[in-house]
């Protein structure tokens, strides 16, 4: 059994934690505070929070920032995080695509890479390609922020994570299973944390922490690409069910007699709502003989199809591509319903490759969701874009990095110090 002096260090060293954390978030949230606003706003006793703050500026996570001359008696120090504690790195790993970003602390992008994978074959060929990516991001980083250190490295993927392993268990559109990418990860590099994470969940947590859900509590989350992902945050806390593997709604039986999906079953959202729905349904009228300014956008190569080229369409009124996105948002409208009567968030936030088109899908999102989910739900929810768009998951591994530096800073200095 331990002793009553073990146990009297363990709690103080929980507690100082604690507290560091405390300092830490408010300090993110309402940057600029002195010494005493934090005393004020925290309820810990001055002398406690200088000692704090100054745990906090040996570490480098704090800096000083001048003086506060705006009150009464002496100017006070003012305090922020310091955007040059270290950088951090993070990776989606898409369907078709590698996007990989290097920040600061401060979530400034010091570095951006965006390729897509067709040309690479197989899952080594990929894998090899996102260690190369990660390996000049960590350069890159290492160059920009002189004596700094990297405080995270985040991947995010598009599947089923095992949260105590970080294996990827199974990714239906990559066609990818059991890939052991944390282990992969921390033998390429060994001295940083690294995160691994479904790819809806991590885009959430950055629209949450910097982007268009920072203030909201419950929110749905719906990321439209290749395939169809989502997340929930509900009161403030990431909701990962039971084995961690929540919010699959891209996988939602909606038409047993459907389309099959990748992932074994039949009529999933995903086939109704999603880049590739759209893509089949422009494939099929193309081949039906129905005119389009498509064909000459891609040259008549429907290899060469983008969301982007729909865009371009769409806004010079080709009627085949707004029919796609009339009917894509069709499908989105009626599964987000179905949510918003099963969660009654307080924001939607669309995001992934599709909400580019956002202009043409919201209205009929909106409409659906209006004409479908209890009136006492829609009234009080706010459909939004994602604010980093298709950035979403990378600025989600910022995020991911931010989290546990915050949540965890004596840890971060006994690792880093």
């Amino acid at each position: 059994m331990p002793s009553a002096n073990r146990l009297r260090t363990g709690d103080q060293a929980l507690v100082r934690e604690i507290n560091l954390s405390l300092i830490l978030n408010h300090l993110f949230e309402h940057p600029l505070l002195s010494r005493a606003d934090l005393a004020g706003v925290t309820g810990l006793n001055k002398s406690t929070v200088s000692s704090l703050v100054q745990e906090l500026l040996d570490n480098g996570l704090v800096r000083e920032v001048g003086l506060n001359s705006n009150h009464i008696g002496r100017p006070s120090v003012l305090l922020e995080l310091d955007n040059k504690a270290g950088y951090i790195v993070c990776c989606e790993i898409g369907v078709d695509f590698i996007s990989v970003i290097c920040s600061d602390f401060g979530t400034e992008i010091i570095w951006r890479h965006r390729e897509d994978t067709h040309d690479l074959t197989g899952q080594d060929a990929i894998i090899k390609r996102i260690l190369a990516l990660l390996h000049q991001a960590v350069n890159v980083g290492a160059e920009a922020c002189a004596n700094c250190r990297v405080l995270g490295l985040s991947v995010g993927a598009p599947g089923l994570i095992d949260q105590t392993s970080g294996t990827l268990l199974f990714a239906p559109n990559l066609e990818w299973q059991n890939v052991p990418l944390r282990a992969i990860l921390h033998n390429e590099f060994p001295a940083i944390p690294i995160f691994v994470e479904n790819e809806a969940n991590m885009a959430l947590l950055g629209e949450y922490f910097f982007g268009a859900a920072k203030g909201y509590d419950e929110i749905l989350f719906i990321s439209a690409g290749v395939g169809l992902g989502g997340a929930v945050i509900l009161g403030g806390q990431l909701f990962k069910g039971k084995t961690g593997f929540a919010s699959e709604f891209g996988h939602m039986t909606m038409d047993s007699a459907g389309l099959p999906c990748k992932c074994g079953n039949r009529g999933c959202w995903e086939t109704q709502a999603s880049q590739s729905a759209v893509f089949r349904h422009i494939r099929y009228q193309i081949e039906s003989g129905k005119p389009t300014l498509l064909s000459a956008l891609t040259q008549n190569n429907l290899d060469l199809l983008t969301i982007p080229l729909m865009i371009q369409a769409a806004q010079e009124h080709d009627s085949l591509a707004l029919q796609a996105f009339e009917q894509v948002g069709h499908y989105l409208g009626v599964g987000i319903a179905s949510l918003v009567n099963a969660y009654n968030p307080d924001l939607i936030v669309f995001g992934g490759i599709l909400s580019l088109a956002g202009e043409f899908l919201l209205p009929i999102i909106q409409a659906e969701l209006h004409a479908r989910a209890l009136h006492w739900h829609s009234a009080a929810t706010r459909v939004v874009l994602a604010q980093h768009g298709s950035d979403a998951c990378v600025i989600g591994g910022i995020a991911m990095t931010f989290n546990h530096i915050l949540s965890h800073p004596i840890r971060t200095t006994v690792i880093y110090g």
